[in-house]
């Protein structure tokens, strides 16, 4: 995919509404979909290639719970024993976990969340209690929480310790940035809530969308994709393949820079490593777009104007949470994906 001839702009702020559940009702680093702009939309392999062998049979009858069962003992992510009595009062410790919670319809019983917690609106509404990577225990402990879920993001360790001491039940759960961790993800917080058949119906849906969603186009064919998080002049990285934008590429059937420039976590936008990479598209979150002026201002980063995505304008931005949290919407995102790379591959090569 090389050819640079025909002019495409492609940006997307999408937001997603909740998947539903059918008998019930965002990273290392830290939404309707919209109206089409200009021509477009604005809108490893091994990862891309399986979903994790505990998904139930087909003809297997899920019966979510009208209520929480609780107790409930679990042992978290970093091994630890935690006793959750009551899920009256919860408090998610970044926005992905909030966005699985307001999923599983204990939305309700959510008092407060951390700045990163931007969907649900209704998520988005309540007090906050910090950022997910700097916490604060005297504020936290001022809601009361009942318990306390948040991933390996959540810090630091020192106030989790002291929420433990205190005697808050904290977990911590698995967040992988592979196709397996939204699911994964989803099924530890129902399992902590006490309503693990909630969570198994919810990931489950997660996964047949990823499965029914994932493309492979000819080798020829497959367009090269670099994932951006710009925060203005002061950060801009290109991801690598321990961002969850990696399995996304790669199962919308892309090729990534990441895999090209042997980016494991991520590195600085320089004019020498995209000329190099040549991208044909860009994918960016899109407060990072908006924090550089649009895509104007963003192919004036690096070598960006130089690569063929730059000369073409080919940017896909989505909100950032849906795009770096690997959540519940992960499923609705990979579909717009492949349909924007299917879109971009036709415009590029039949011209």
């Amino acid at each position: 995919m090389r050819s640079t001839k025909q002019k495409i702009v492609i940006v997307i702020a999408l937001s997603f509404g909740l998947i539903p559940l059918t008998a019930c009702s965002s990273s290392q680093i830290n939404e309707s979909q919209s109206s089409s702009i200009n021509v477009a939309s604005q809108a490893t392999e091994s990862d891309s290639s399986s979903i994790a062998d505990t998904t139930p049979q087909a003809d297997n009858v899920i019966i979510p719970e009208l209520e929480p069962v609780l107790p409930v003992t679990v042992t978290d992510a970093l091994g630890n024993t935690v006793t959750i009595n009551s899920v009256e009062r919860i408090i998610p410790l970044d926005g992905s976990v909030a966005e699985v919670i307001f999923a599983l319809n204990l939305g309700a019983n959510v008092v407060a969340t951390d700045r990163s917690a931007t969907w649900p609106p209704e998520a988005a509404e309540l007090p906050q209690i910090g950022y997910q990577r700097s916490l604060l225990a005297e504020p936290i402990a001022g809601f009361t929480p009942t318990v306390l879920i948040g991933t390996e993001i959540a810090g630091p360790e020192k106030t989790l310790d002291d929420l433990r001491r205190l005697g808050y039940p904290v977990v911590i759960v698995p967040n992988p940035a592979t196709m397996q961790g939204p699911a994964e993800k989803i099924r530890a917080v129902a399992e902590a809530l006490g309503v693990p058949n909630r969570g198994e119906e919810l990931a489950t849906q997660l996964e047949d969308t990823m499965v029914s969603n994932t493309q492979v186009f000819e080798e020829e064919k497959r367009p090269v994709v670099a994932a951006l998080y710009i925060r203005g002049t002061g950060t801009q990285l290109v991801l690598g393949r321990n961002s969850a934008t990696h399995w996304l590429i790669n199962a919308a059937g892309g090729k990534n820079v990441a895999d090209i420039l042997d980016i494991d976590q991520y590195k600085t936008i320089t004019a020498e490593s995209l000329l190099l990479a040549e991208p044909d598209i860009l994918l960016v979150p899109s407060a990072g777009l908006d924090s550089v002026g649009g895509i104007d201002g963003l192919v004036e980063v690096g070598g960006i104007s130089q690569t063929p995505a730059g000369i073409n304008r080919a940017v896909l931005a989505y909100d950032d949470q849906l795009l770096l949290g690997n959540g519940p919407r992960t499923g609705d995102l990979l579909k717009q994906l492949s349909t924007d790379f299917k879109i971009i591959v036709t415009q590029t090569t039949n011209k």
